[in-house]
């Protein structure tokens, strides 16, 4: 495969003025655990195959009639506890998944989190939705416009993916994770200025829903059952995302003026276990500095880096001044990769606690 061009964007190599500051972190998953038993009793699969080739033992799965907005105010309304705050000036969802195609999802999130007045937007980027959030809220408070945003990955998959696929069913689950940000210091633990972004367009095809936006119904062509769901080229996805992502992670080391010796912990999307493993290896990281939380969430687009940072973090893996490396690749094509002194957090608590229902 050719060698990844310049992205589209990159951070300086040392930041100056205002940065964000990440002080506040939660995760939700909703109750229903669906179980790689479960999906081999109606699949043609069993739980040996789905964990020699995913990493992943279980996922979660909304009750029906709960949407995108329900996990993203769950998580929201925890980061903010976390954080040891009640306001944000903005709210920003990264989501594959909105409530609707018409209005965005983070107003309704900001409205049912008391936030209304807050500028609200959502972000569209699959599974890089997180980091692309991440750089968009960093600029909001780079530039003054904002001292604190709340940032939410939230994805439904559930509701996209077709429940016979055999292939994709048993990958992706729902979940929320959210970080609260806010200004401070460049220098500072927990500041977030090392980016790397980038895109590829000519290959949209890869990963798709084909049907539900202006290109369908603007054709005269009925959609099919496959173009309702979530489609996924997978072994070209396999060699794009490593690819993809190793060169991201490596331009963001030099920009943060790192060597990959340097980091204590990488935090790859949560694709799936091999993925995880062939993006570290070609990174020279050795298994224990990769975080993953796969095998009992599956893929959840979005909310896969928060989620994988809110349960490390809960499991003593995250310690104050650790050197963080995240990255991420997605639909679009999208990729990108973020750098950040790990700051002082208070534990979080379980991404899901038993009997607790999502607030309403």
């Amino acid at each position: 495969m050719p060698p990844t061009s310049p992205s589209v964007l990159s951070s300086p190599r040392t930041p100056q003025g205002r940065a964000a500051v990440l002080c506040g972190l939660a995760g939700w998953v909703p109750p229903r655990v669906v179980t790689n038993e479960e999906l081999s009793r109606r699949l043609d699969t069993s739980d040996t195959w789905i964990r020699t080739r995913t990493g992943i033992g279980q996922r979660h799965f909304v009750e029906p009639g709960q949407a995108t907005s329900d996990m993203a105010v769950e998580a929201g309304r925890r980061a903010l506890r976390s954080a040891g705050t009640d306001t944000v000036d903005a709210v920003v969802v990264a989501t594959t998944t909105p409530d609707r195609p018409c209005p965005a999802t983070a107003p309704v999130v900001a409205s049912r989190l008391g936030l209304t007045g807050a500028a609200a937007f959502d972000v569209s980027a699959v599974c890089t939705g997180f980091v692309y959030g991440l750089a968009s809220a960093a600029g909001l408070i780079a530039a003054g416009v904002a001292e604190r945003v709340l940032l939410i990955g939230a994805d439904t998959y559930s509701a996209i993916v077709d429940p016979d696929d055999r292939t994709n069913a048993i990958i992706f689950g729902d979940g929320a994770g959210a970080v609260v940000l806010r200004a401070g210091d460049p220098d500072e633990p927990g500041a977030v200025g090392h980016f790397d972004l980038g895109s590829d367009g000519a290959n949209e095809e890869m990963i798709m829903v084909a049907a539900g936006g202006s290109r369908q119904r603007t054709s005269d062509a009925e959609p099919s059952r496959a173009d309702r769901h979530f489609s996924m080229r997978g072994k070209e996805v396999f060699r794009h995302a490593v690819t993809r992502m190793a060169a991201s992670a490596r331009t963001t080391l030099e920009l943060a003026d790192r060597k990959a010796e340097d980091i204590d912990h990488f935090v790859p999307h949560q694709a799936n276990l091999r993925i995880l493993r062939s993006v570290a290896d070609d990174l020279g990281l050795p298994a224990d500095r990769c975080v993953s939380n796969v095998e009992s969430v599956g893929n959840t687009g979005a909310a896969s880096i928060p989620l994988a940072l809110s349960d490390a973090l809960a499991r003593g893996t995250l310690r104050p001044g650790d050197n963080v490396l995240l990255t991420a690749f997605g639909g679009g094509l999208t990729w990108g990769s973020c750098f950040l002194t790990w700051p002082a957090l208070p534990e979080p608590g379980p991404s899901y606690d038993q009997g607790e229902e999502p607030a309403s």
